[in-house]
């Protein structure tokens, strides 16, 4: 139980400051917002990884669970544990930030939660960026917390925050970046609107890359 927790408060944590951060920099207006934005998110993961990696792997993102799970490293039975509590993690963190907000709205530059939503609506679009994004994401994750790397183990937070950071300067400008169903949901939980009547991309396409991910990882290490 403890670990279905960390992942509750780990996946609480990113999307708390992470969505946080566009709201009050109005991701999307100008460059600075969206590279502020990719930080912010970046510098959650790392700060998770290295206050609940040793508790439960701080996935905190159920593609990265899905992509863990078929390639072996994991149990059904903790999956949907994990998946229980980042979703929690995400619903919780968006009621908070919408609580904020709602006490004074004056303040906050952007969206109410930072939701994803599709850019004018276009589904294709954001289902591609979404699934390509999430891929190339767990991959990452698969590969730097992979037990044939060694020592550099140690540094696997910080290569997973760091990519976080380029996937979304790549993806804020088409979707608003989610490659993570719970960090999604939440907030369109929420946002209402296109954010909601869209969420099912956000939570597709990343399962999808993640599957594709763990496809891939399994074609590069023949240990798995």
């Amino acid at each position: 139980m403890k670990k279905y927790f960390a992942e509750m408060v780990g996946t609480f944590v990113l999307t708390f400051l992470g969505c946080g951060t566009a709201v009050s920099l109005a991701c999307g207006s100008d460059t600075a917002s969206v590279v502020g934005t990719a930080i912010a998110f970046g510098l959650s993961v790392v700060a998770m990884a290295y206050t609940i990696g040793g508790v439960s792997g701080c996935h905190i993102n159920p593609a990265i669970t899905l992509g863990v799970l078929c390639i072996g490293r994991m149990t059904t039975k903790d999956a949907v544990g994990y998946w229980i509590g980042q979703f929690i993690g995400g619903i919780l963190a968006a009621a908070c930030l919408a609580a904020i907000v709602g006490m004074a709205p004056e303040l906050a530059e952007g969206t109410k939660t930072g939701a994803n939503a599709c850019p004018n609506g276009n589904i294709a679009l954001g289902l591609v960026v979404e699934i390509v994004l999430t891929a190339l994401f767990v991959l990452v994750v698969l590969g730097a917390t992979a037990k044939t790397n060694g020592a550099t183990n140690n540094f696997a937070g910080l290569a997973i925050g760091l990519s976080l950071i380029l996937i979304h300067l790549v993806g804020i400008h088409y979707t608003g970046t989610s490659v993570n169903p719970a960090r999604s949901f939440g907030p369109a939980l929420f946002e209402g609107g296109d954010a909601l009547s869209q969420v099912w991309v956000f939570i597709v396409g990343p399962c999808i890359g993640g599957l594709l991910a763990a496809l891939i990882w399994k074609g590069i290490d023949t240990k798995e």
